[in-house]
């Protein structure tokens, strides 16, 4: 199994209605440099960073807090009571609560991975004077709508909702360690076992039945009833004022995402709004580049944090 170089330590932090858990690293006590801020993408948890915090170098890490939470519904941070649906706004609400305990007074750098990426722009842009410098990795948004969606959208909501109570929604189950892990390399072919198998302990617990479930509420498989437009989160974006690093792997899952319905192209177009930021693309990577070149990435973030701010 892979051998872990910095041990994290874990603890549960009251936000809002919830406990929840958070993983980190450093000494906040000690910590004289801007705390970082890990945000994890779409099921997925706090621990899947691990790769890239041990190919971070010793002077980085010195005198600094690196904070890596669950989100909500997923990981060990449990819903207080069983929930249906979860709302996007919900996780800059829960940021900014953890920035209050961990970083009271203070401006983070933030990074965010796919939906952790989009929640770090939407957040940076929201509450600009909390946020030093921001890393983007794949966090892409989501195809522009238009309002004829809306009925066809909130109704096919209920219909998930329904769905969902009848257990037609659901997490497979996996009947060991070693099931999950394979899962794992499936998604990433590129996911070394030894990897794939310390992941797996964390992406998952055994239930009452001894099967290995996923550490992510079913729920969140529901798409949100309201539209993603994209005038909104442009002109959020427009108002992130700490220099921005997006970090694009050459490969390009888009492509199988959304079969067209929404590409690169369009969103370099969708960045321009954002004052001051600079793009780079990472080879022999695909969306969890984090865990396919967690070297390249943390010299990515070290390099760009370390950066004189601008005048």
């Amino acid at each position: 199994m892979y051998q872990v170089a910095r041990p994290s330590r874990c603890e549960f932090v009251p936000v809002r209605t919830l406990d929840y858990h958070v993983r980190l690293w450093g000494n906040a006590s000690a910590s004289t440099r801007p705390p970082l801020l890990l945000a994890h993408g779409w099921m997925d948890v706090g621990a899947s960073y691990q790769f890239v915090v041990d190919a971070l170098s010793q002077a980085f890490c010195d005198n600094r807090l690196i904070i890596a939470p669950d989100w909500r519904g997923f990981g060990l941070t449990a819903p207080p009571a069983r929930t249906d649906h979860y709302h996007f706004a919900d996780y800059l609400a829960d940021l900014e609560y953890l920035l209050d305990h961990y970083a009271p007074g203070q401006t983070v750098d933030l990074v965010g991975h796919s939906m952790g990426g989009n929640i770090a722009m939407m957040y940076a842009g929201v509450r600009p004077q909390r946020v030093r410098r921001l890393v983007n990795l794949e966090g892409f948004g989501l195809p522009a709508t238009e309002p004829s969606q809306a009925a066809q959208r909130y109704g096919q909501w209920i219909d998930d909702i329904r769905r969902l109570e009848r257990g037609d929604i659901a997490l497979k189950g996996y009947d060991s360690l070693d099931a999950v892990a394979q899962r794992l390399i499936k998604t990433n072919p590129r996911l070394p076992l030894d990897k794939a198998t310390w992941l797996a302990q964390h992406w998952s617990r055994p239930n009452a039945q001894g099967q290995w479930q996923i550490l992510g509420d079913p729920a969140h498989k529901i798409p949100s009833p309201q539209l993603y437009r994209v005038d909104e989160v442009l002109a959020v974006h427009s108002a992130i004022s700490a220099p921005t690093l997006t970090v694009e792997a050459r490969e390009d899952s888009m492509v199988q995402w959304w079969k067209g319905k929404y590409d690169l192209d369009e969103y370099h177009e969708r960045l321009k709004v954002v004052p001051n930021y600079r793009t780079v693309v990472l080879d022999g990577a695909g969306h969890m580049l984090h865990h396919d070149q967690p070297q390249a990435v943390a010299t990515l973030i070290e390099d760009f944090l370390a950066e004189a701010d601008p005048a």
